[in-house]
């Protein structure tokens, strides 16, 4: 018996939906690090976290006029660096000047969580999606069996109207009533959902006609 193929860590990581967990800022969705380090923590123990330090020691790294961190997170011997201006509340570059511990220390947080990102968890936050990639697959999969079924319920319903309107040109009128009654018999079985747009295709004059005729079978089916 041929086994499954075992996921790697990204298949693993990116099938999670993490939209629960999320918090929105203004327009973007985000995963605050503490959600995102338990949820890794939880399938992989070994994870670890890395905040490189420039030359000087300290925890940030500079161009003399503004400044950026850098980060690494490893899952099983892999390591996925991240490089993180250190911004403002409006996402705007902080001036070197005015950078504080606090601004640091978010902006590591915030690289971490994005350095987990690409090892799989919560990344289609980042490219813009609502769902994990296996659940936006299987909604496409869904959407696709919807618009199939679309096409066979009109192809029956444009049969089903043509039927009508060829009964209705028999000069019988006994076998007129016969072929009417049996075609919307024919829709009934299939579910009334596609009773009433075969009856809006029709024209006034043919609704009534047909409306006098079911009234009739009703009668009939009553008495």
């Amino acid at each position: 018996m041929k086994s499954e193929k075992t996921k790697s860590v990204f298949e693993t990581l990116n099938a999670i939906n993490i939209n629960e967990l999320r918090k929105e800022k203004g327009k973007m969705s985000y995963l605050a690090w503490a959600y995102a380090w338990a949820e890794v923590k939880k399938l992989h123990p070994d994870m670890t976290s890395t905040v490189y330090e420039n030359a000087d020691g300290l925890n940030y790294h500079h161009d003399g006029k503004t400044a950026w961190v850098k980060t690494g997170i490893t899952i099983g011997g892999m390591e996925h660096i991240e490089y993180l201006p250190i911004l403002s509340n409006n996402n705007s570059s902080i001036p070197l000047a005015n950078i504080t511990s606090w601004n640091v220390n978010n902006s590591i947080q915030r690289s971490l969580t994005k350095a987990i990102a690409r090892h799989g968890l919560g990344l289609y936050l980042y490219s813009g999606e609502d769902y994990p990639e296996e659940e936006v697959v299987a909604n496409n999969a869904a959407e696709i069996e919807r618009a199939a079924k679309d096409v066979e319920d009109q192809t029956l319903i444009n049969q089903y109207v043509h039927s009508v309107k060829k009964a209705l040109d028999s000069s019988n009128d006994t076998q007129n009533d016969i072929a009417i009654r049996e075609v919307f018999s024919e829709i009934a079985d299939g579910g009334d959902r596609l009773k009433m747009p075969v009856y809006r295709l029709l024209l006034p004059e043919e609704q009534s006609v047909v409306t006098e005729i079911m009234l009739k079978t009703t009668k009939k089916e009553a008495a």
